[in-house]
């Protein structure tokens, strides 16, 4: 048992739900065992931790291998399951080292956008999400996170107190025939597939 992820998953919790009201719809969703992707739409800096809440389990998390040069945070993330990837040039680090996770049965987080959203709408998926999919034919839990932008918008250094739910999704379960046709355009459909499920998801 990682120590440090689950005092730091208790800490997170508890300031979570006394500043921002924090709720997790649909928890019956979740996959609490095996390898998973956790894919959900980006609105702020809050988004990775809240999404490890919702999750309900261990989760790792990708992050620029830059940020660990940030005094303090090149010791501390690492214990808090961030894996730095070099994001130089390509993504190619970083989905093989989310292979990896989902190789030896952990979840993982994952932004299809990739940025975090300027005026809250969600925008298109990226294609390394379906090359993972492809590769490694592992479930996918959408979630949706609502009020993150507002309690920390991007390019605010300031908190405000608002109330953030995640609802989560069904869980989507790749088949045979969802990777056919293949080719090119393979990847980006199934990011697009991922990314429709998550902007189905309400917060009614």
């Amino acid at each position: 048992m990682n120590l440090w992820y689950w005092g730091g998953y208790g800490l997170a919790k508890f300031l979570a739900g006394i500043f921002f009201r924090f709720r997790v719809r649909h928890r019956e969703r979740r996959i609490l065992r095996g390898p998973v992707i956790i894919a959900m739409n980006h609105q702020s800096y809050l988004d990775p931790p809240l999404a490890g809440i919702a999750a309900g389990r261990e989760v790792f998390y990708l992050t620029r291998k830059t940020l660990l040069g940030t005094p303090g945070l090149g010791w501390l993330l690492p214990k808090l399951n961030v894996v730095p990837v070099d994001q130089e040039g390509n993504d190619r680090s970083a989905l093989k080292a989310l292979m990896r996770i989902l190789k030896a049965g952990q979840a993982t987080v994952v932004f299809p956008e990739g940025a975090r959203t300027l005026d809250g709408n969600l925008g298109p998926a990226l294609p390394g999400l379906g090359f993972v999919i492809a590769k490694t034919r592992v479930p996918v839990l959408p979630m949706r996170i609502f009020g993150a932008r507002e309690a920390l918008p991007r390019g605010s250094g300031r908190f405000r107190l608002r109330p953030i739910t995640i609802v989560i999704g069904e869980p989507i379960r790749f088949t045979e025939a969802d990777l056919q046709p293949g080719g090119k355009e393979l990847y980006g459909r199934l990011s697009e597939r991922v990314m429709e499920a998550i902007a189905a998801l309400r917060l009614e």
